[in-house]
């Protein structure tokens, strides 16, 4: 395993765009601190560069690199929930506009188990993480479900036994108002 996420840390430092497993579902990502890494998932997706993407990060410490503060609310949130939840932050920082949503957010989930965890921890910065899918496609509930065009225009796919996947999206919830917002459950 650790040869694998050694070879997944080259291909990242090397703007290449992975195939991986997430801690929900599997994910099409990058190195999030590289515009042009950033840019090939908006071609490969087929996305418009006005919906920003999702990104990991290891851990609270390096989410505060990201972002100039966590509410409160949202760490007390995060501390009480065992499901995978992104959290859409303003004022991020540290990233290339085209992460960043044109009302200045950045949606980010700490990774605190698995194969992406390794990664990122051992990558040092955040990764993208997005739907493996082309954009307005149905989101695949497993590696199977991953379309060829996908599987064929990522520059490696991340080759492990499939760890058990929630096989569904993170939660996103955002403070505002003085209130937590869920946005998608």
């Amino acid at each position: 395993m650790q040869k694998l996420i050694a070879s997944c840390v080259n291909k990242l430092i090397n703007s290449e765009v992975l195939l991986y497993p997430t801690d929900t579902i599997w994910g099409i990502g990058c190195d999030a601190t590289n515009k042009i890494a950033v840019d090939k998932i908006y071609k490969l997706k087929k996305r418009e560069e006005s919906k920003s993407l999702i990104i990991l990060v290891d851990s609270f410490e390096m989410l505060l690199n990201y972002v100039e503060e966590v509410p409160n609310e949202i760490n007390k949130f995060l501390k009480n929930t065992t499901k995978p939840t992104t959290v859409v932050y303003n004022n991020p920082k540290n990233l290339p506009n085209s992460l960043i949503a044109k009302d200045n957010t950045i949606a980010i989930r700490i990774v605190n188990k698995g194969f992406a965890h390794k990664l990122i921890k051992q990558f040092g910065k955040p990764i993208v993480s997005t739907s493996a899918n082309i954009s307005g496609k149905k989101t695949p509930l497993n590696f199977e479900g991953i379309s060829n065009e996908i599987k064929n225009k990522v520059d490696f796919v991340v080759k492990v036994k499939e760890e058990k996947l929630t096989s569904k999206s993170s939660k996103i919830i955002r403070f505002a108002n003085n209130k937590i917002d869920i946005l998608r459950d």
